[in-house]
């Protein structure tokens, strides 16, 4: 094999993204072979291309016409859907979120470990080389042991025109969830994937707050982790203007992620040793500001999907596996579950429980 073939389920605003990447070339030795789209309407403009557009997902599956899917649907469908492609041998790509709760999302990730196929999840974000240089600076140690971390993202400002675009979005059995489904499972992958997961959730979610809608559009969540530090995540889609500000505090130092730019206030001597050796009453361990520079790099959806596409050929190495989704959907599980029982949840959540909760909330 040196191209890989592709069907899109769901030609929707994310999956006519995705294959306009391949039918522009940018998705190098990737092909988009064909679709399939529940309305019919939504693959119209493919009429006229090579592009095969098939009736339902079986049949697009069992035609022989592509080596992997990538799954574009609404949230509670990811999971079925790679499913059903895992059981036809073929290579599995996800949109974010993994699904709506982890139990499901669960399932599916040992169905693909009991195949040979490759499962990714489209967390394009980390193609971002300034998130990848936070990591390789708290993997390295360069700011010591994490004592707190704090992420202020409401820089997507949605109005209730945009809620009013379609019947499933912000409802409780058509999304699953609101800010935290919708906009936040990038940030809350990056949070888990650079400062590790917490080990309790407290939070409050707001349903319907500033928007007419049933599920929440405004989010406060303070988090602990096994070593003591504490973190808090703050998001919202009613702030105007909004800020996206992402703060790692360590023994070392503070790196500052805000408007595109890494910040490092590197400390001298680490707080801890400070603290011991320190004498004056009001003495404070020294810092030099750093400008940390990257190469710039985020080739975004299409360097995911090249990514990829490499991983199938035997020559990379995945960006995001897709067994890590259910990390970042753990965690606005936990929130939901916290805010809706008053109290602060451990992880790993309780799945049964969760899935009770959210089944009422359907009603």
């Amino acid at each position: 094999m040196n191209k890989v073939r592709f069907g899109i389920v769901g030609v929707g605003v994310m999956g006519t993204g995705h294959a306009k990447s391949f039918l522009d070339g940018k998705v190098k030795d990737g092909v988009l072979s064909a679709v399939y789209d529940i309305e019919p309407t939504q693959t119209e403009w493919l009429k006229d291309t090579e592009v095969k557009i098939f009736n339902s997902t079986v049949d697009m599956f069992k035609s022989g016409e592509i080596d992997a899917v990538l799954v574009a649907t609404p949230h509670y469908f990811h999971p079925p859907i790679a499913l059903e492609a895992f059981s036809h041998k073929l290579h599995v790509l996800i949109e974010k979120p993994a699904g709506v709760y982890t139990q499901q999302v669960r399932e599916m990730n040992e169905a693909a470990a009991k195949t040979d196929s490759i499962f990714g999840i489209m967390f394009q974000q980390r193609t971002n080389s300034v998130f990848q240089k936070m990591r390789q600076m708290v993997k390295d140690g360069e700011l010591g042991e994490i004592k707190r971390t704090n992420w202020i993202i409401t820089n997507w400002y949605r109005s209730q025109a945009y809620y009013n675009t379609g019947g499933w979005r912000a409802t409780w059995k058509g999304e699953g969830g609101g800010v935290l489904l919708n906009q936040c499972p990038h940030n809350l992958d990056l949070w888990q994937w650079i400062c590790g997961m917490p080990n309790k959730v407290t939070a409050f979610c707001h349903e319907g707050k500033w928007h007419n809608i049933e599920v929440e559009d405004d989010v406060t969540a303070y988090v602990e982790y096994p070593n003591g530090a504490t973190g808090v995540f703050i998001t919202s889609t009613a702030d105007a203007p909004g800020t996206n500000r992402f703060e790692i505090t360590g023994n070392k130092g503070r790196l500052v992620y805000e408007n595109d730019k890494l910040e490092f206030m590197r400390l001298k001597q680490g707080e801890r040793e400070f603290n011991e050796e320190n004498k004056e009453m009001f003495g404070a361990p020294a810092h030099k500001r750093e400008l940390i520079k990257t190469d710039g790099s985020f080739p975004a959806h299409p360097g995911l999907l090249a990514a990829f596409v490499d991983k199938i050929l035997g020559r990379g190495e995945q960006i995001a596996k897709g067994e890590e989704g259910i990390n970042g959907l753990m965690l606005s599980n936990a929130m939901h579950l916290s805010s809706w029982l008053g109290k602060t949840i451990p992880l790993p959540l309780d799945e049964e429980l969760f899935l009770a909760e959210l089944r009422k909330k359907y009603r």
